[in-house]
């Protein structure tokens, strides 16, 4: 066999990270995966081979034990922890700890930043939540499927960002960023929505106990405290509070994330001294000489100082959302959608949405039309209420056409939909079987909102450009 010689190893090496960093920066690459594991998902779910084990494992209880002489003791995990739990209860509070962190950024300096950049957004997406609640309670007024009237209320920004960004410059720059500004408002009343809905029997004793905590953080935070070790842990205690308290223990993560300091640990005329300062040491010690020695012990020594203020530069939010941004998308989003999309089906009638006959009643047409028909309407007419009235602007170089188009791919709601639809029909006799609907009916629901909006942006895109012509 002929060895490979090690500068070719790693050439090679190197290549193939500078490939892989560059396609997991692309826009459509996360909606991409998680299309790729709604399929795995289904697969697994529906496969005779694997459809046992696919639903064990995630029906696996998790405990940890401490032994003692008198026996063992349950520690961390409470009781009735298993593998779908975890991934729902436990690394999906650090999803909505990031999304907590990016509503907060976008609110400091990005769309939300303003009343007049956040106005428009903001006002779409009540109409965005408002329009496919109403439409799902109509269908489902007075029956147990009522309680889910949130799961069609919200956008999953991944796949829409996927679309947009295949799309390219057919859909005009101001309305992509509209509807991620609409996206991110959508998320926080989707979040209002799960805290105040969707939660358990509420102890209020615990709830207290939380509050107590959260204002320790506050308080560290308003003290100037800038070490994250001290966040997190106090954000493990809110976590638990929360758990036991019948608040869903996701919002702990949102909670959290508003907390964290948004100030950097080093000024401005600080870094640029410093940085200033080390750079000169710097080249102070460069070998001219032998290049082969760059950097050098004193160089490297100083290379270590620039990045550890620069590094401070930082405020402390922007650093954690970018540490954990990675993680969660293409980590936990994933492995959210391998656990929750796979839907067993066992017969064809379960793609039959329109029968509102069946077990699950009218929760899968609710949910159809809420995103296919609701999101759209809701969205355009809202918007268009509020720039009729000039409370808001129309985005720039947007007709109606195009922006009812692009309002459409706002149907798609992949996520927050679902993880709503975890949390539904607690009290309904047949609850599997009417999440597993709600579930199929998000999918197609989601997967038909994106075919629509994709088809009616190319016709306006098209029809415009030959009206130019």
């Amino acid at each position: 066999m002929k060895l490979i010689p090690i500068y070719t190893w790693n050439r090679s090496v190197l290549e193939f990270n500078r490939k892989k960093d560059r396609l997991s920066h692309q826009p459509w690459f996360q909606g991409v995966l998680l299309l790729l594991c709604v399929i795995i998902a289904m697969l697994l779910a529906n496969l005779p081979a694997t459809r046992h084990y696919y639903h064990a494992f995630l029906e696996t209880s998790i405990q940890i034990h401490m032994q003692s002489p008198e026996g063992s003791v349950d520690w961390l995990f409470p009781h009735g922890m298993t593998i779908e739990k975890l991934i729902n209860d436990i690394l999906m509070v650090v999803f909505f700890f990031t999304v907590g962190l990016e509503i907060k950024r976008e609110v400091a300096h990005g769309e939300l930043s303003s009343v007049k950049k956040a106005l428009l957004p903001v006002v779409a997406a009540f109409g965005g939540v408002i329009m496919p609640a109403l439409l799902y309670t109509l269908v489902n007024r007075g029956t147990i499927g009522a309680s889910g009237w949130g799961i069609p209320t919200a956008t999953d920004i991944a796949f829409a960002v996927c679309i947009l960004s295949v799309l390219g410059d057919r859909v005009p720059v101001s309305l992509k960023v509209f509807l991620t500004a609409l996206a991110i408002a959508d998320d926080l009343i989707a979040i209002l929505v799960v805290a105040i809905f969707y939660g358990g029997h509420v102890n209020l004793m615990l709830l207290g106990i939380s509050v107590v905590v959260i204002f320790i953080a506050w308080l560290i935070k308003y003290l100037g405290h800038k070490h994250i070790a001290v966040y997190l842990a106090l954000a493990v205690v809110v976590w638990i509070l929360f758990y036991y308290s019948g608040i869903h223990a996701t919002m702990s993560g949102v909670v959290m994330a508003f907390i964290i300091p948004s100030e950097a640990r080093y000024e401005r005329s600080y870094v640029l001294h410093k940085i200033k300062f080390f750079s000169q040491k710097l080249l102070s010690f460069d070998q001219i000489d032998d290049e082969t020695m760059f950097p050098n012990g004193p160089q490297r020594h100083f290379l270590r100082k620039i990045h550890k203020t620069a590094y401070g530069s930082l405020n402390m939010s922007y650093r954690v959302e970018h540490a954990l941004s990675p993680w969660v998308n293409f980590l936990i989003m994933p492995i959210f959608a391998l656990a929750n999309a796979g839907v067993e089906i066992p017969d064809l009638a379960y793609f039959n949405i329109f029968n509102t006959t069946g077990v699950a009643g009218g929760v899968g047409l609710g949910i159809f039309l809420g995103l296919v028909l609701g999101k759209p309407l809701g969205i355009t007419l809202f918007s268009y209420a509020a720039i009729k009235s000039k409370l808001c602007e129309m985005p720039e170089k947007a007709g109606w056409a195009m922006f009812f188009a692009v309002a459409c791919l706002g149907g798609i709601g992949f996520t927050m939909s679902i993880f709503v639809d975890t949390l539904s029909f607690q009290d309904a006799p047949a609850v599997e079987e009417m999440r597993n609907a709600g579930k199929i009916a998000i999918l197609m629901g989601s997967l038909a909102a994106g075919i629509l909006g994709t088809i009616l942006i190319k016709l306006v895109s098209g029809t415009s450009k030959n009206s130019l012509s």
